[in-house]
């Protein structure tokens, strides 16, 4: 059974890390090429990087910084925002990303998992999947958060799936940056779904919130942000309680 993973989130503004509640009230976090390189040395598995402003101008200081953290950093990473294109992954992964995540652009135009999946294997593409439950169910959001879609969460998984998506990211809005722990339903009901790997994200607070993503939730991988930025728990002492909680993890 492979190794459970833990990774750090750096959602970057203005080529600072920040971080807020529910997608909103944004506060700085710190520097993202010394916070990754931190990371790393704790015992990060991988690291993922958003521009979550991603303008034109933001894309082109995003690839400045991701050519930086290629330089420094010696773990996988991911980076995502404002990619809609084959040239966005291109550049990215030539800057030294191992991975790209898309979002918005791949609801509104899904054949782009496939061109991805064809052009620089599936192993590339994290297809992220920003949801919150409605009374129609959990549905699909897109622009970081703002705009509902008519996507429902499980059936668009699945498509990204059988597009050739490598992962799925899955971040549920009403939990993130709550700290009251992941959406260990909704992440057991995509596990049993895919037959790609499912990475939690939102509502990580306490060690109990990872351990729980990965035995209820069946999560691949759990990523957090606050509580790594801010120094509420420590790389390895998360990654020594898993262990003894009879989580397969590296240590």
């Amino acid at each position: 059974m492979l190794a459970k993973r833990i990774i750090p989130c750096l959602d970057i503004k203005d080529g600072q890390t920040v971080k807020g509640t529910n997608f909103v009230n944004l506060r700085q976090a710190g520097d993202p090429v010394e916070l990754g390189k931190a990371y790393s040395a704790q015992g990060a598995d991988e690291l993922v990087y958003l521009d979550i402003t991603a303008s034109h101008e933001g894309r082109k200081t995003f690839t400045e910084l991701v050519k930086r953290i290629a330089s420094e950093i010696d773990i996988p990473f991911t980076v995502g925002g404002g990619i809609n294109e084959l040239a966005d992954v291109d550049r990215l992964l030539n800057a030294g990303a191992d991975k790209v995540s898309v979002n918005s652009a791949a609801i509104r135009s899904p054949q782009l998992i496939d061109e991805i999946a064809k052009h620089f294997g599936s192993q590339v593409c994290v297809v992220a999947i920003d949801a919150r439950q409605t009374p129609q169910g959990w549905k699909c959001y897109l622009n970081g958060g703002r705009v509902e879609t008519e996507r429902q969460l499980f059936e668009w998984a699945h498509e990204a799936n059988d597009r050739g998506a490598g992962e799925i990211l899955f971040t549920s809005m009403d939990h993130d940056g709550v700290k009251t722990g992941y959406a260990n339903e909704a992440l057991a009901k995509l596990s049993d779904l895919l037959t790609i790997p499912v990475i939690a994200s939102g509502g990580a607070g306490k060690m109990e919130h990872f351990r729980d993503a990965f035995s209820k939730g069946k999560a691949d991988a759990a990523l957090a942000a606050s509580v790594f930025h801010f120094g509420e728990i420590p790389i390895p002492e998360l990654k020594k309680y898993l262990c003894r909680e009879g989580i397969n993890i590296r240590i």
